[in-house]
């Protein structure tokens, strides 16, 4: 069926959300805005769906997210009674029609039988996934969309473990949400029906204080907040962490916590930042601000859904600086490695979970203790399905978790990135310096001196709509066409081609034991590595860059000119697709 004949079928659908029809009345005469809400359905892939609000099937609105619950309870009725009753935990956050579309879900989940579970207000992500654990739930369902902009939304699908679904039972709710043909069609009883029959139930307080509980439990030193005075100054964004951090941080000692008053309540508009993400240093401006006014030891801030956290620290000039994702992952492992050695709790067989786009300074550290780092393909859920593994087998006891993009994971009572749990970390570990006298800055040089100055970047191409995405799959293809063999003076060692899951070194092929992602990865003769990547969740084609020397100065230079160089290939191939 073409889009127009799909545009054609939701205008004259008799009841359609009024809002929709406004909205779809407004476009009637507007084809390109039509065909972008209509050329495709939205889709659901293994991370759940995330888009633009609004009418058609290419955006989230209540009856794509109708459609996506009726094909997680498809799938939830295939696994039996006891999966029904056990049910599914719903969580949203602080964006626009996030309360309804969680409602939505509920209701079309219970209309099927299947016991819901759903939140009295918003609460972060991580939460979600504890909550899940802690309720022996069987899935999970957080509407989010994360840090894109404030019109977008979106919904997240995760496992009894309280991870994100792994690939194959991802697949396995893909293919029923795709036997859905008409998501207008799908029968949800009305609220009150569902609550009386019990089918929907509402969760609050008694969740929060075990999650508080359980996150005491990450502490390595629960006396530091007394031993060193540390103050903080945090901002949740608008979004989902104000609470929780405040709660947490309250519940071990750490009693002088400010919060930016402009950036404390949820604002689905996230009026006072461009983007609510903490990797972006703009998001720190008024958090910056403060820190100046009362002097703050250290600066927090978290996304709208909190599964991420950015840190800001003073440097030797008394500016603060914004840490990257990999410079805090580096600091909160070393503390954790460190502490565990010295009590005598660092397991024989402990392991340290990243990404593949994620610092090699991690795997340096966790080597240095004599354990083992092992990389999986960009994603937490990957790095979930590795923790309940060996939680199976046994074979490790898993540590710490980690990511570039800012998500960090310390105790494993959540299988999501957990900002929360992070910022507890983050200021026992500037406790632990200011202790010697030293600055969380101060802390990062020492980790540099002790294990070398790596640095890493970051750079992407945002190229919306449908020609963007067409635009993105000819560039990974030019590069896979023709591989890149050097770099300026740097000549490649290997290449990692996770589409075939090959890897190139020497022209000696040997197998990539991950799942197959479009994703390649470059290792030059020096050791720097550049990974190409397109989100999963964005209009974007993401490149990471990794470089390390004996000197700052020295890899901060050689950064700047690897990005330069590949970015000058990247240009180059993307003319060229233009001119064809």
């Amino acid at each position: 069926m073409d889009w127009k004949t799909v545009a054609k079928s939701w205008m004259e659908f008799d009841g359609l959300d009024a809002e929709l029809q406004a909205q779809l009345e407004e476009w009637k005469n507007d084809e390109k805005q039509l065909e972008e809400a209509f050329y495709k359905n939205l889709e659901f892939g293994t991370g759940g769906m995330r888009g633009e609000i609004g009418a058609g099937t290419n955006r989230m609105n209540i009856y794509t997210v109708r459609k996506a619950s009726a094909g997680l309870a498809a799938y939830i009725e295939e696994q039996g009674l006891e999966a029904k009753q056990r049910g599914v935990v719903i969580a949203y956050d602080s964006r626009h029609k996030s309360p309804e579309f969680a409602l939505e879900a509920a209701k079309t989940l219970a209309t099927k039988g299947i016991q819901t579970y759903i939140f009295d207000e918003l609460r972060p992500t991580p939460e979600l996934s504890f909550a899940l654990r802690y309720l022996h739930a069987f899935s999970g369902i957080v509407i989010t969309a994360s840090h894109n902009p404030p019109e977008y939304n979106g919904y997240k699908v995760y496992g009894a473990d309280g991870g994100q679904l792994p690939p194959n039972r991802a697949d396995q709710v893909i293919s029923k949400v795709n036997e859905i043909e008409n998501e207008l069609l799908i029968e949800v009883y009305g609220e009150d029906q569902l609550r009386a029959a019990g089918l929907i139930k509402t969760i609050g307080s008694e969740i929060d204080q075990a999650y508080i509980e359980k996150l005491k439990t990450i502490s390595e030193n629960p006396n530091l907040s007394e031993e060193a005075e540390v103050k903080v100054v945090f901002t949740p964004l608008h979004g989902t962490a104000n609470k929780p951090v405040r709660s947490a941080l309250s519940a071990l000692g750490y009693k002088n916590v400010i919060v930016v008053k402009e950036q404390e309540l949820p604002d689905a508009e996230f009026s006072t930042v461009k983007s609510p993400n903490p990797e972006e240093h703009a998001a720190f401006q008024l958090a910056i601000r403060d820190g100046f006014k009362v002097g703050a030891d250290l600066l927090i801030a978290t996304d709208p859904d909190a599964d991420r956290l950015g840190i800001a620290v003073r440097n030797e000039e008394g500016e603060y600086v914004v840490l990257t994702g990999n410079q805090t992952g580096a600091l909160l492992l070393d503390y954790l490695l460190s502490q565990k050695t010295e009590k005598g709790t660092l397991p024989q067989n402990g392991v340290v979970l990243k990404t593949i786009v994620t610092s090699e300074l991690g795997r340096r550290i966790t080597t240095a203790y004599g354990l083992e780092t092992i990389d999986v393909l960009t994603g937490f859920k990957f790095i979930a399905e590795k923790i309940k593994e060996y939680e199976e087998t046994g074979d490790h006891s898993f540590l710490f978790g980690y990511e570039e993009s800012y998500g960090y994971l310390i105790g494993d009572f959540a299988r999501d990135k957990d900002a929360i749990q992070a910022a507890l970390l983050a200021t026992e570990v500037c406790a632990f310096y200011k202790k010697q006298g030293l600055s969380l800055y101060d802390g990062m040089m020492q980790v540099f001196e002790k294990y070398g100055f790596y640095q890493e970047g970051l750079r992407s191409l945002t190229l919306k709509g449908k020609e963007g995405a067409e635009m993105i799959q000819s560039l990974l293809a030019s590069f896979r066409q023709e591989p890149l063999t050097n770099l300026g003076s740097l000549k490649t060692a290997s290449t990692e081609d996770y589409l075939t899951g090959i890897r190139l070194t020497n022209k000696k092929e040997e197998k990539i034991q991950l799942p197959k992602s479009n994703v390649l990865k470059y290792t030059f003769d020096d050791g720097t590595w550049i990974c190409l990547r397109p989100s999963g969740t964005e209009p974007k084609v993401k490149f990471y860059f990794g470089v390390n020397s004996d000197r700052l100065e020295d890899s901060k230079l050689k950064l700047q000119a690897v990005e330069k160089d590949f970015m000058d290939v990247v240009e180059r191939k993307m003319k060229m697709i233009q001119e064809r």
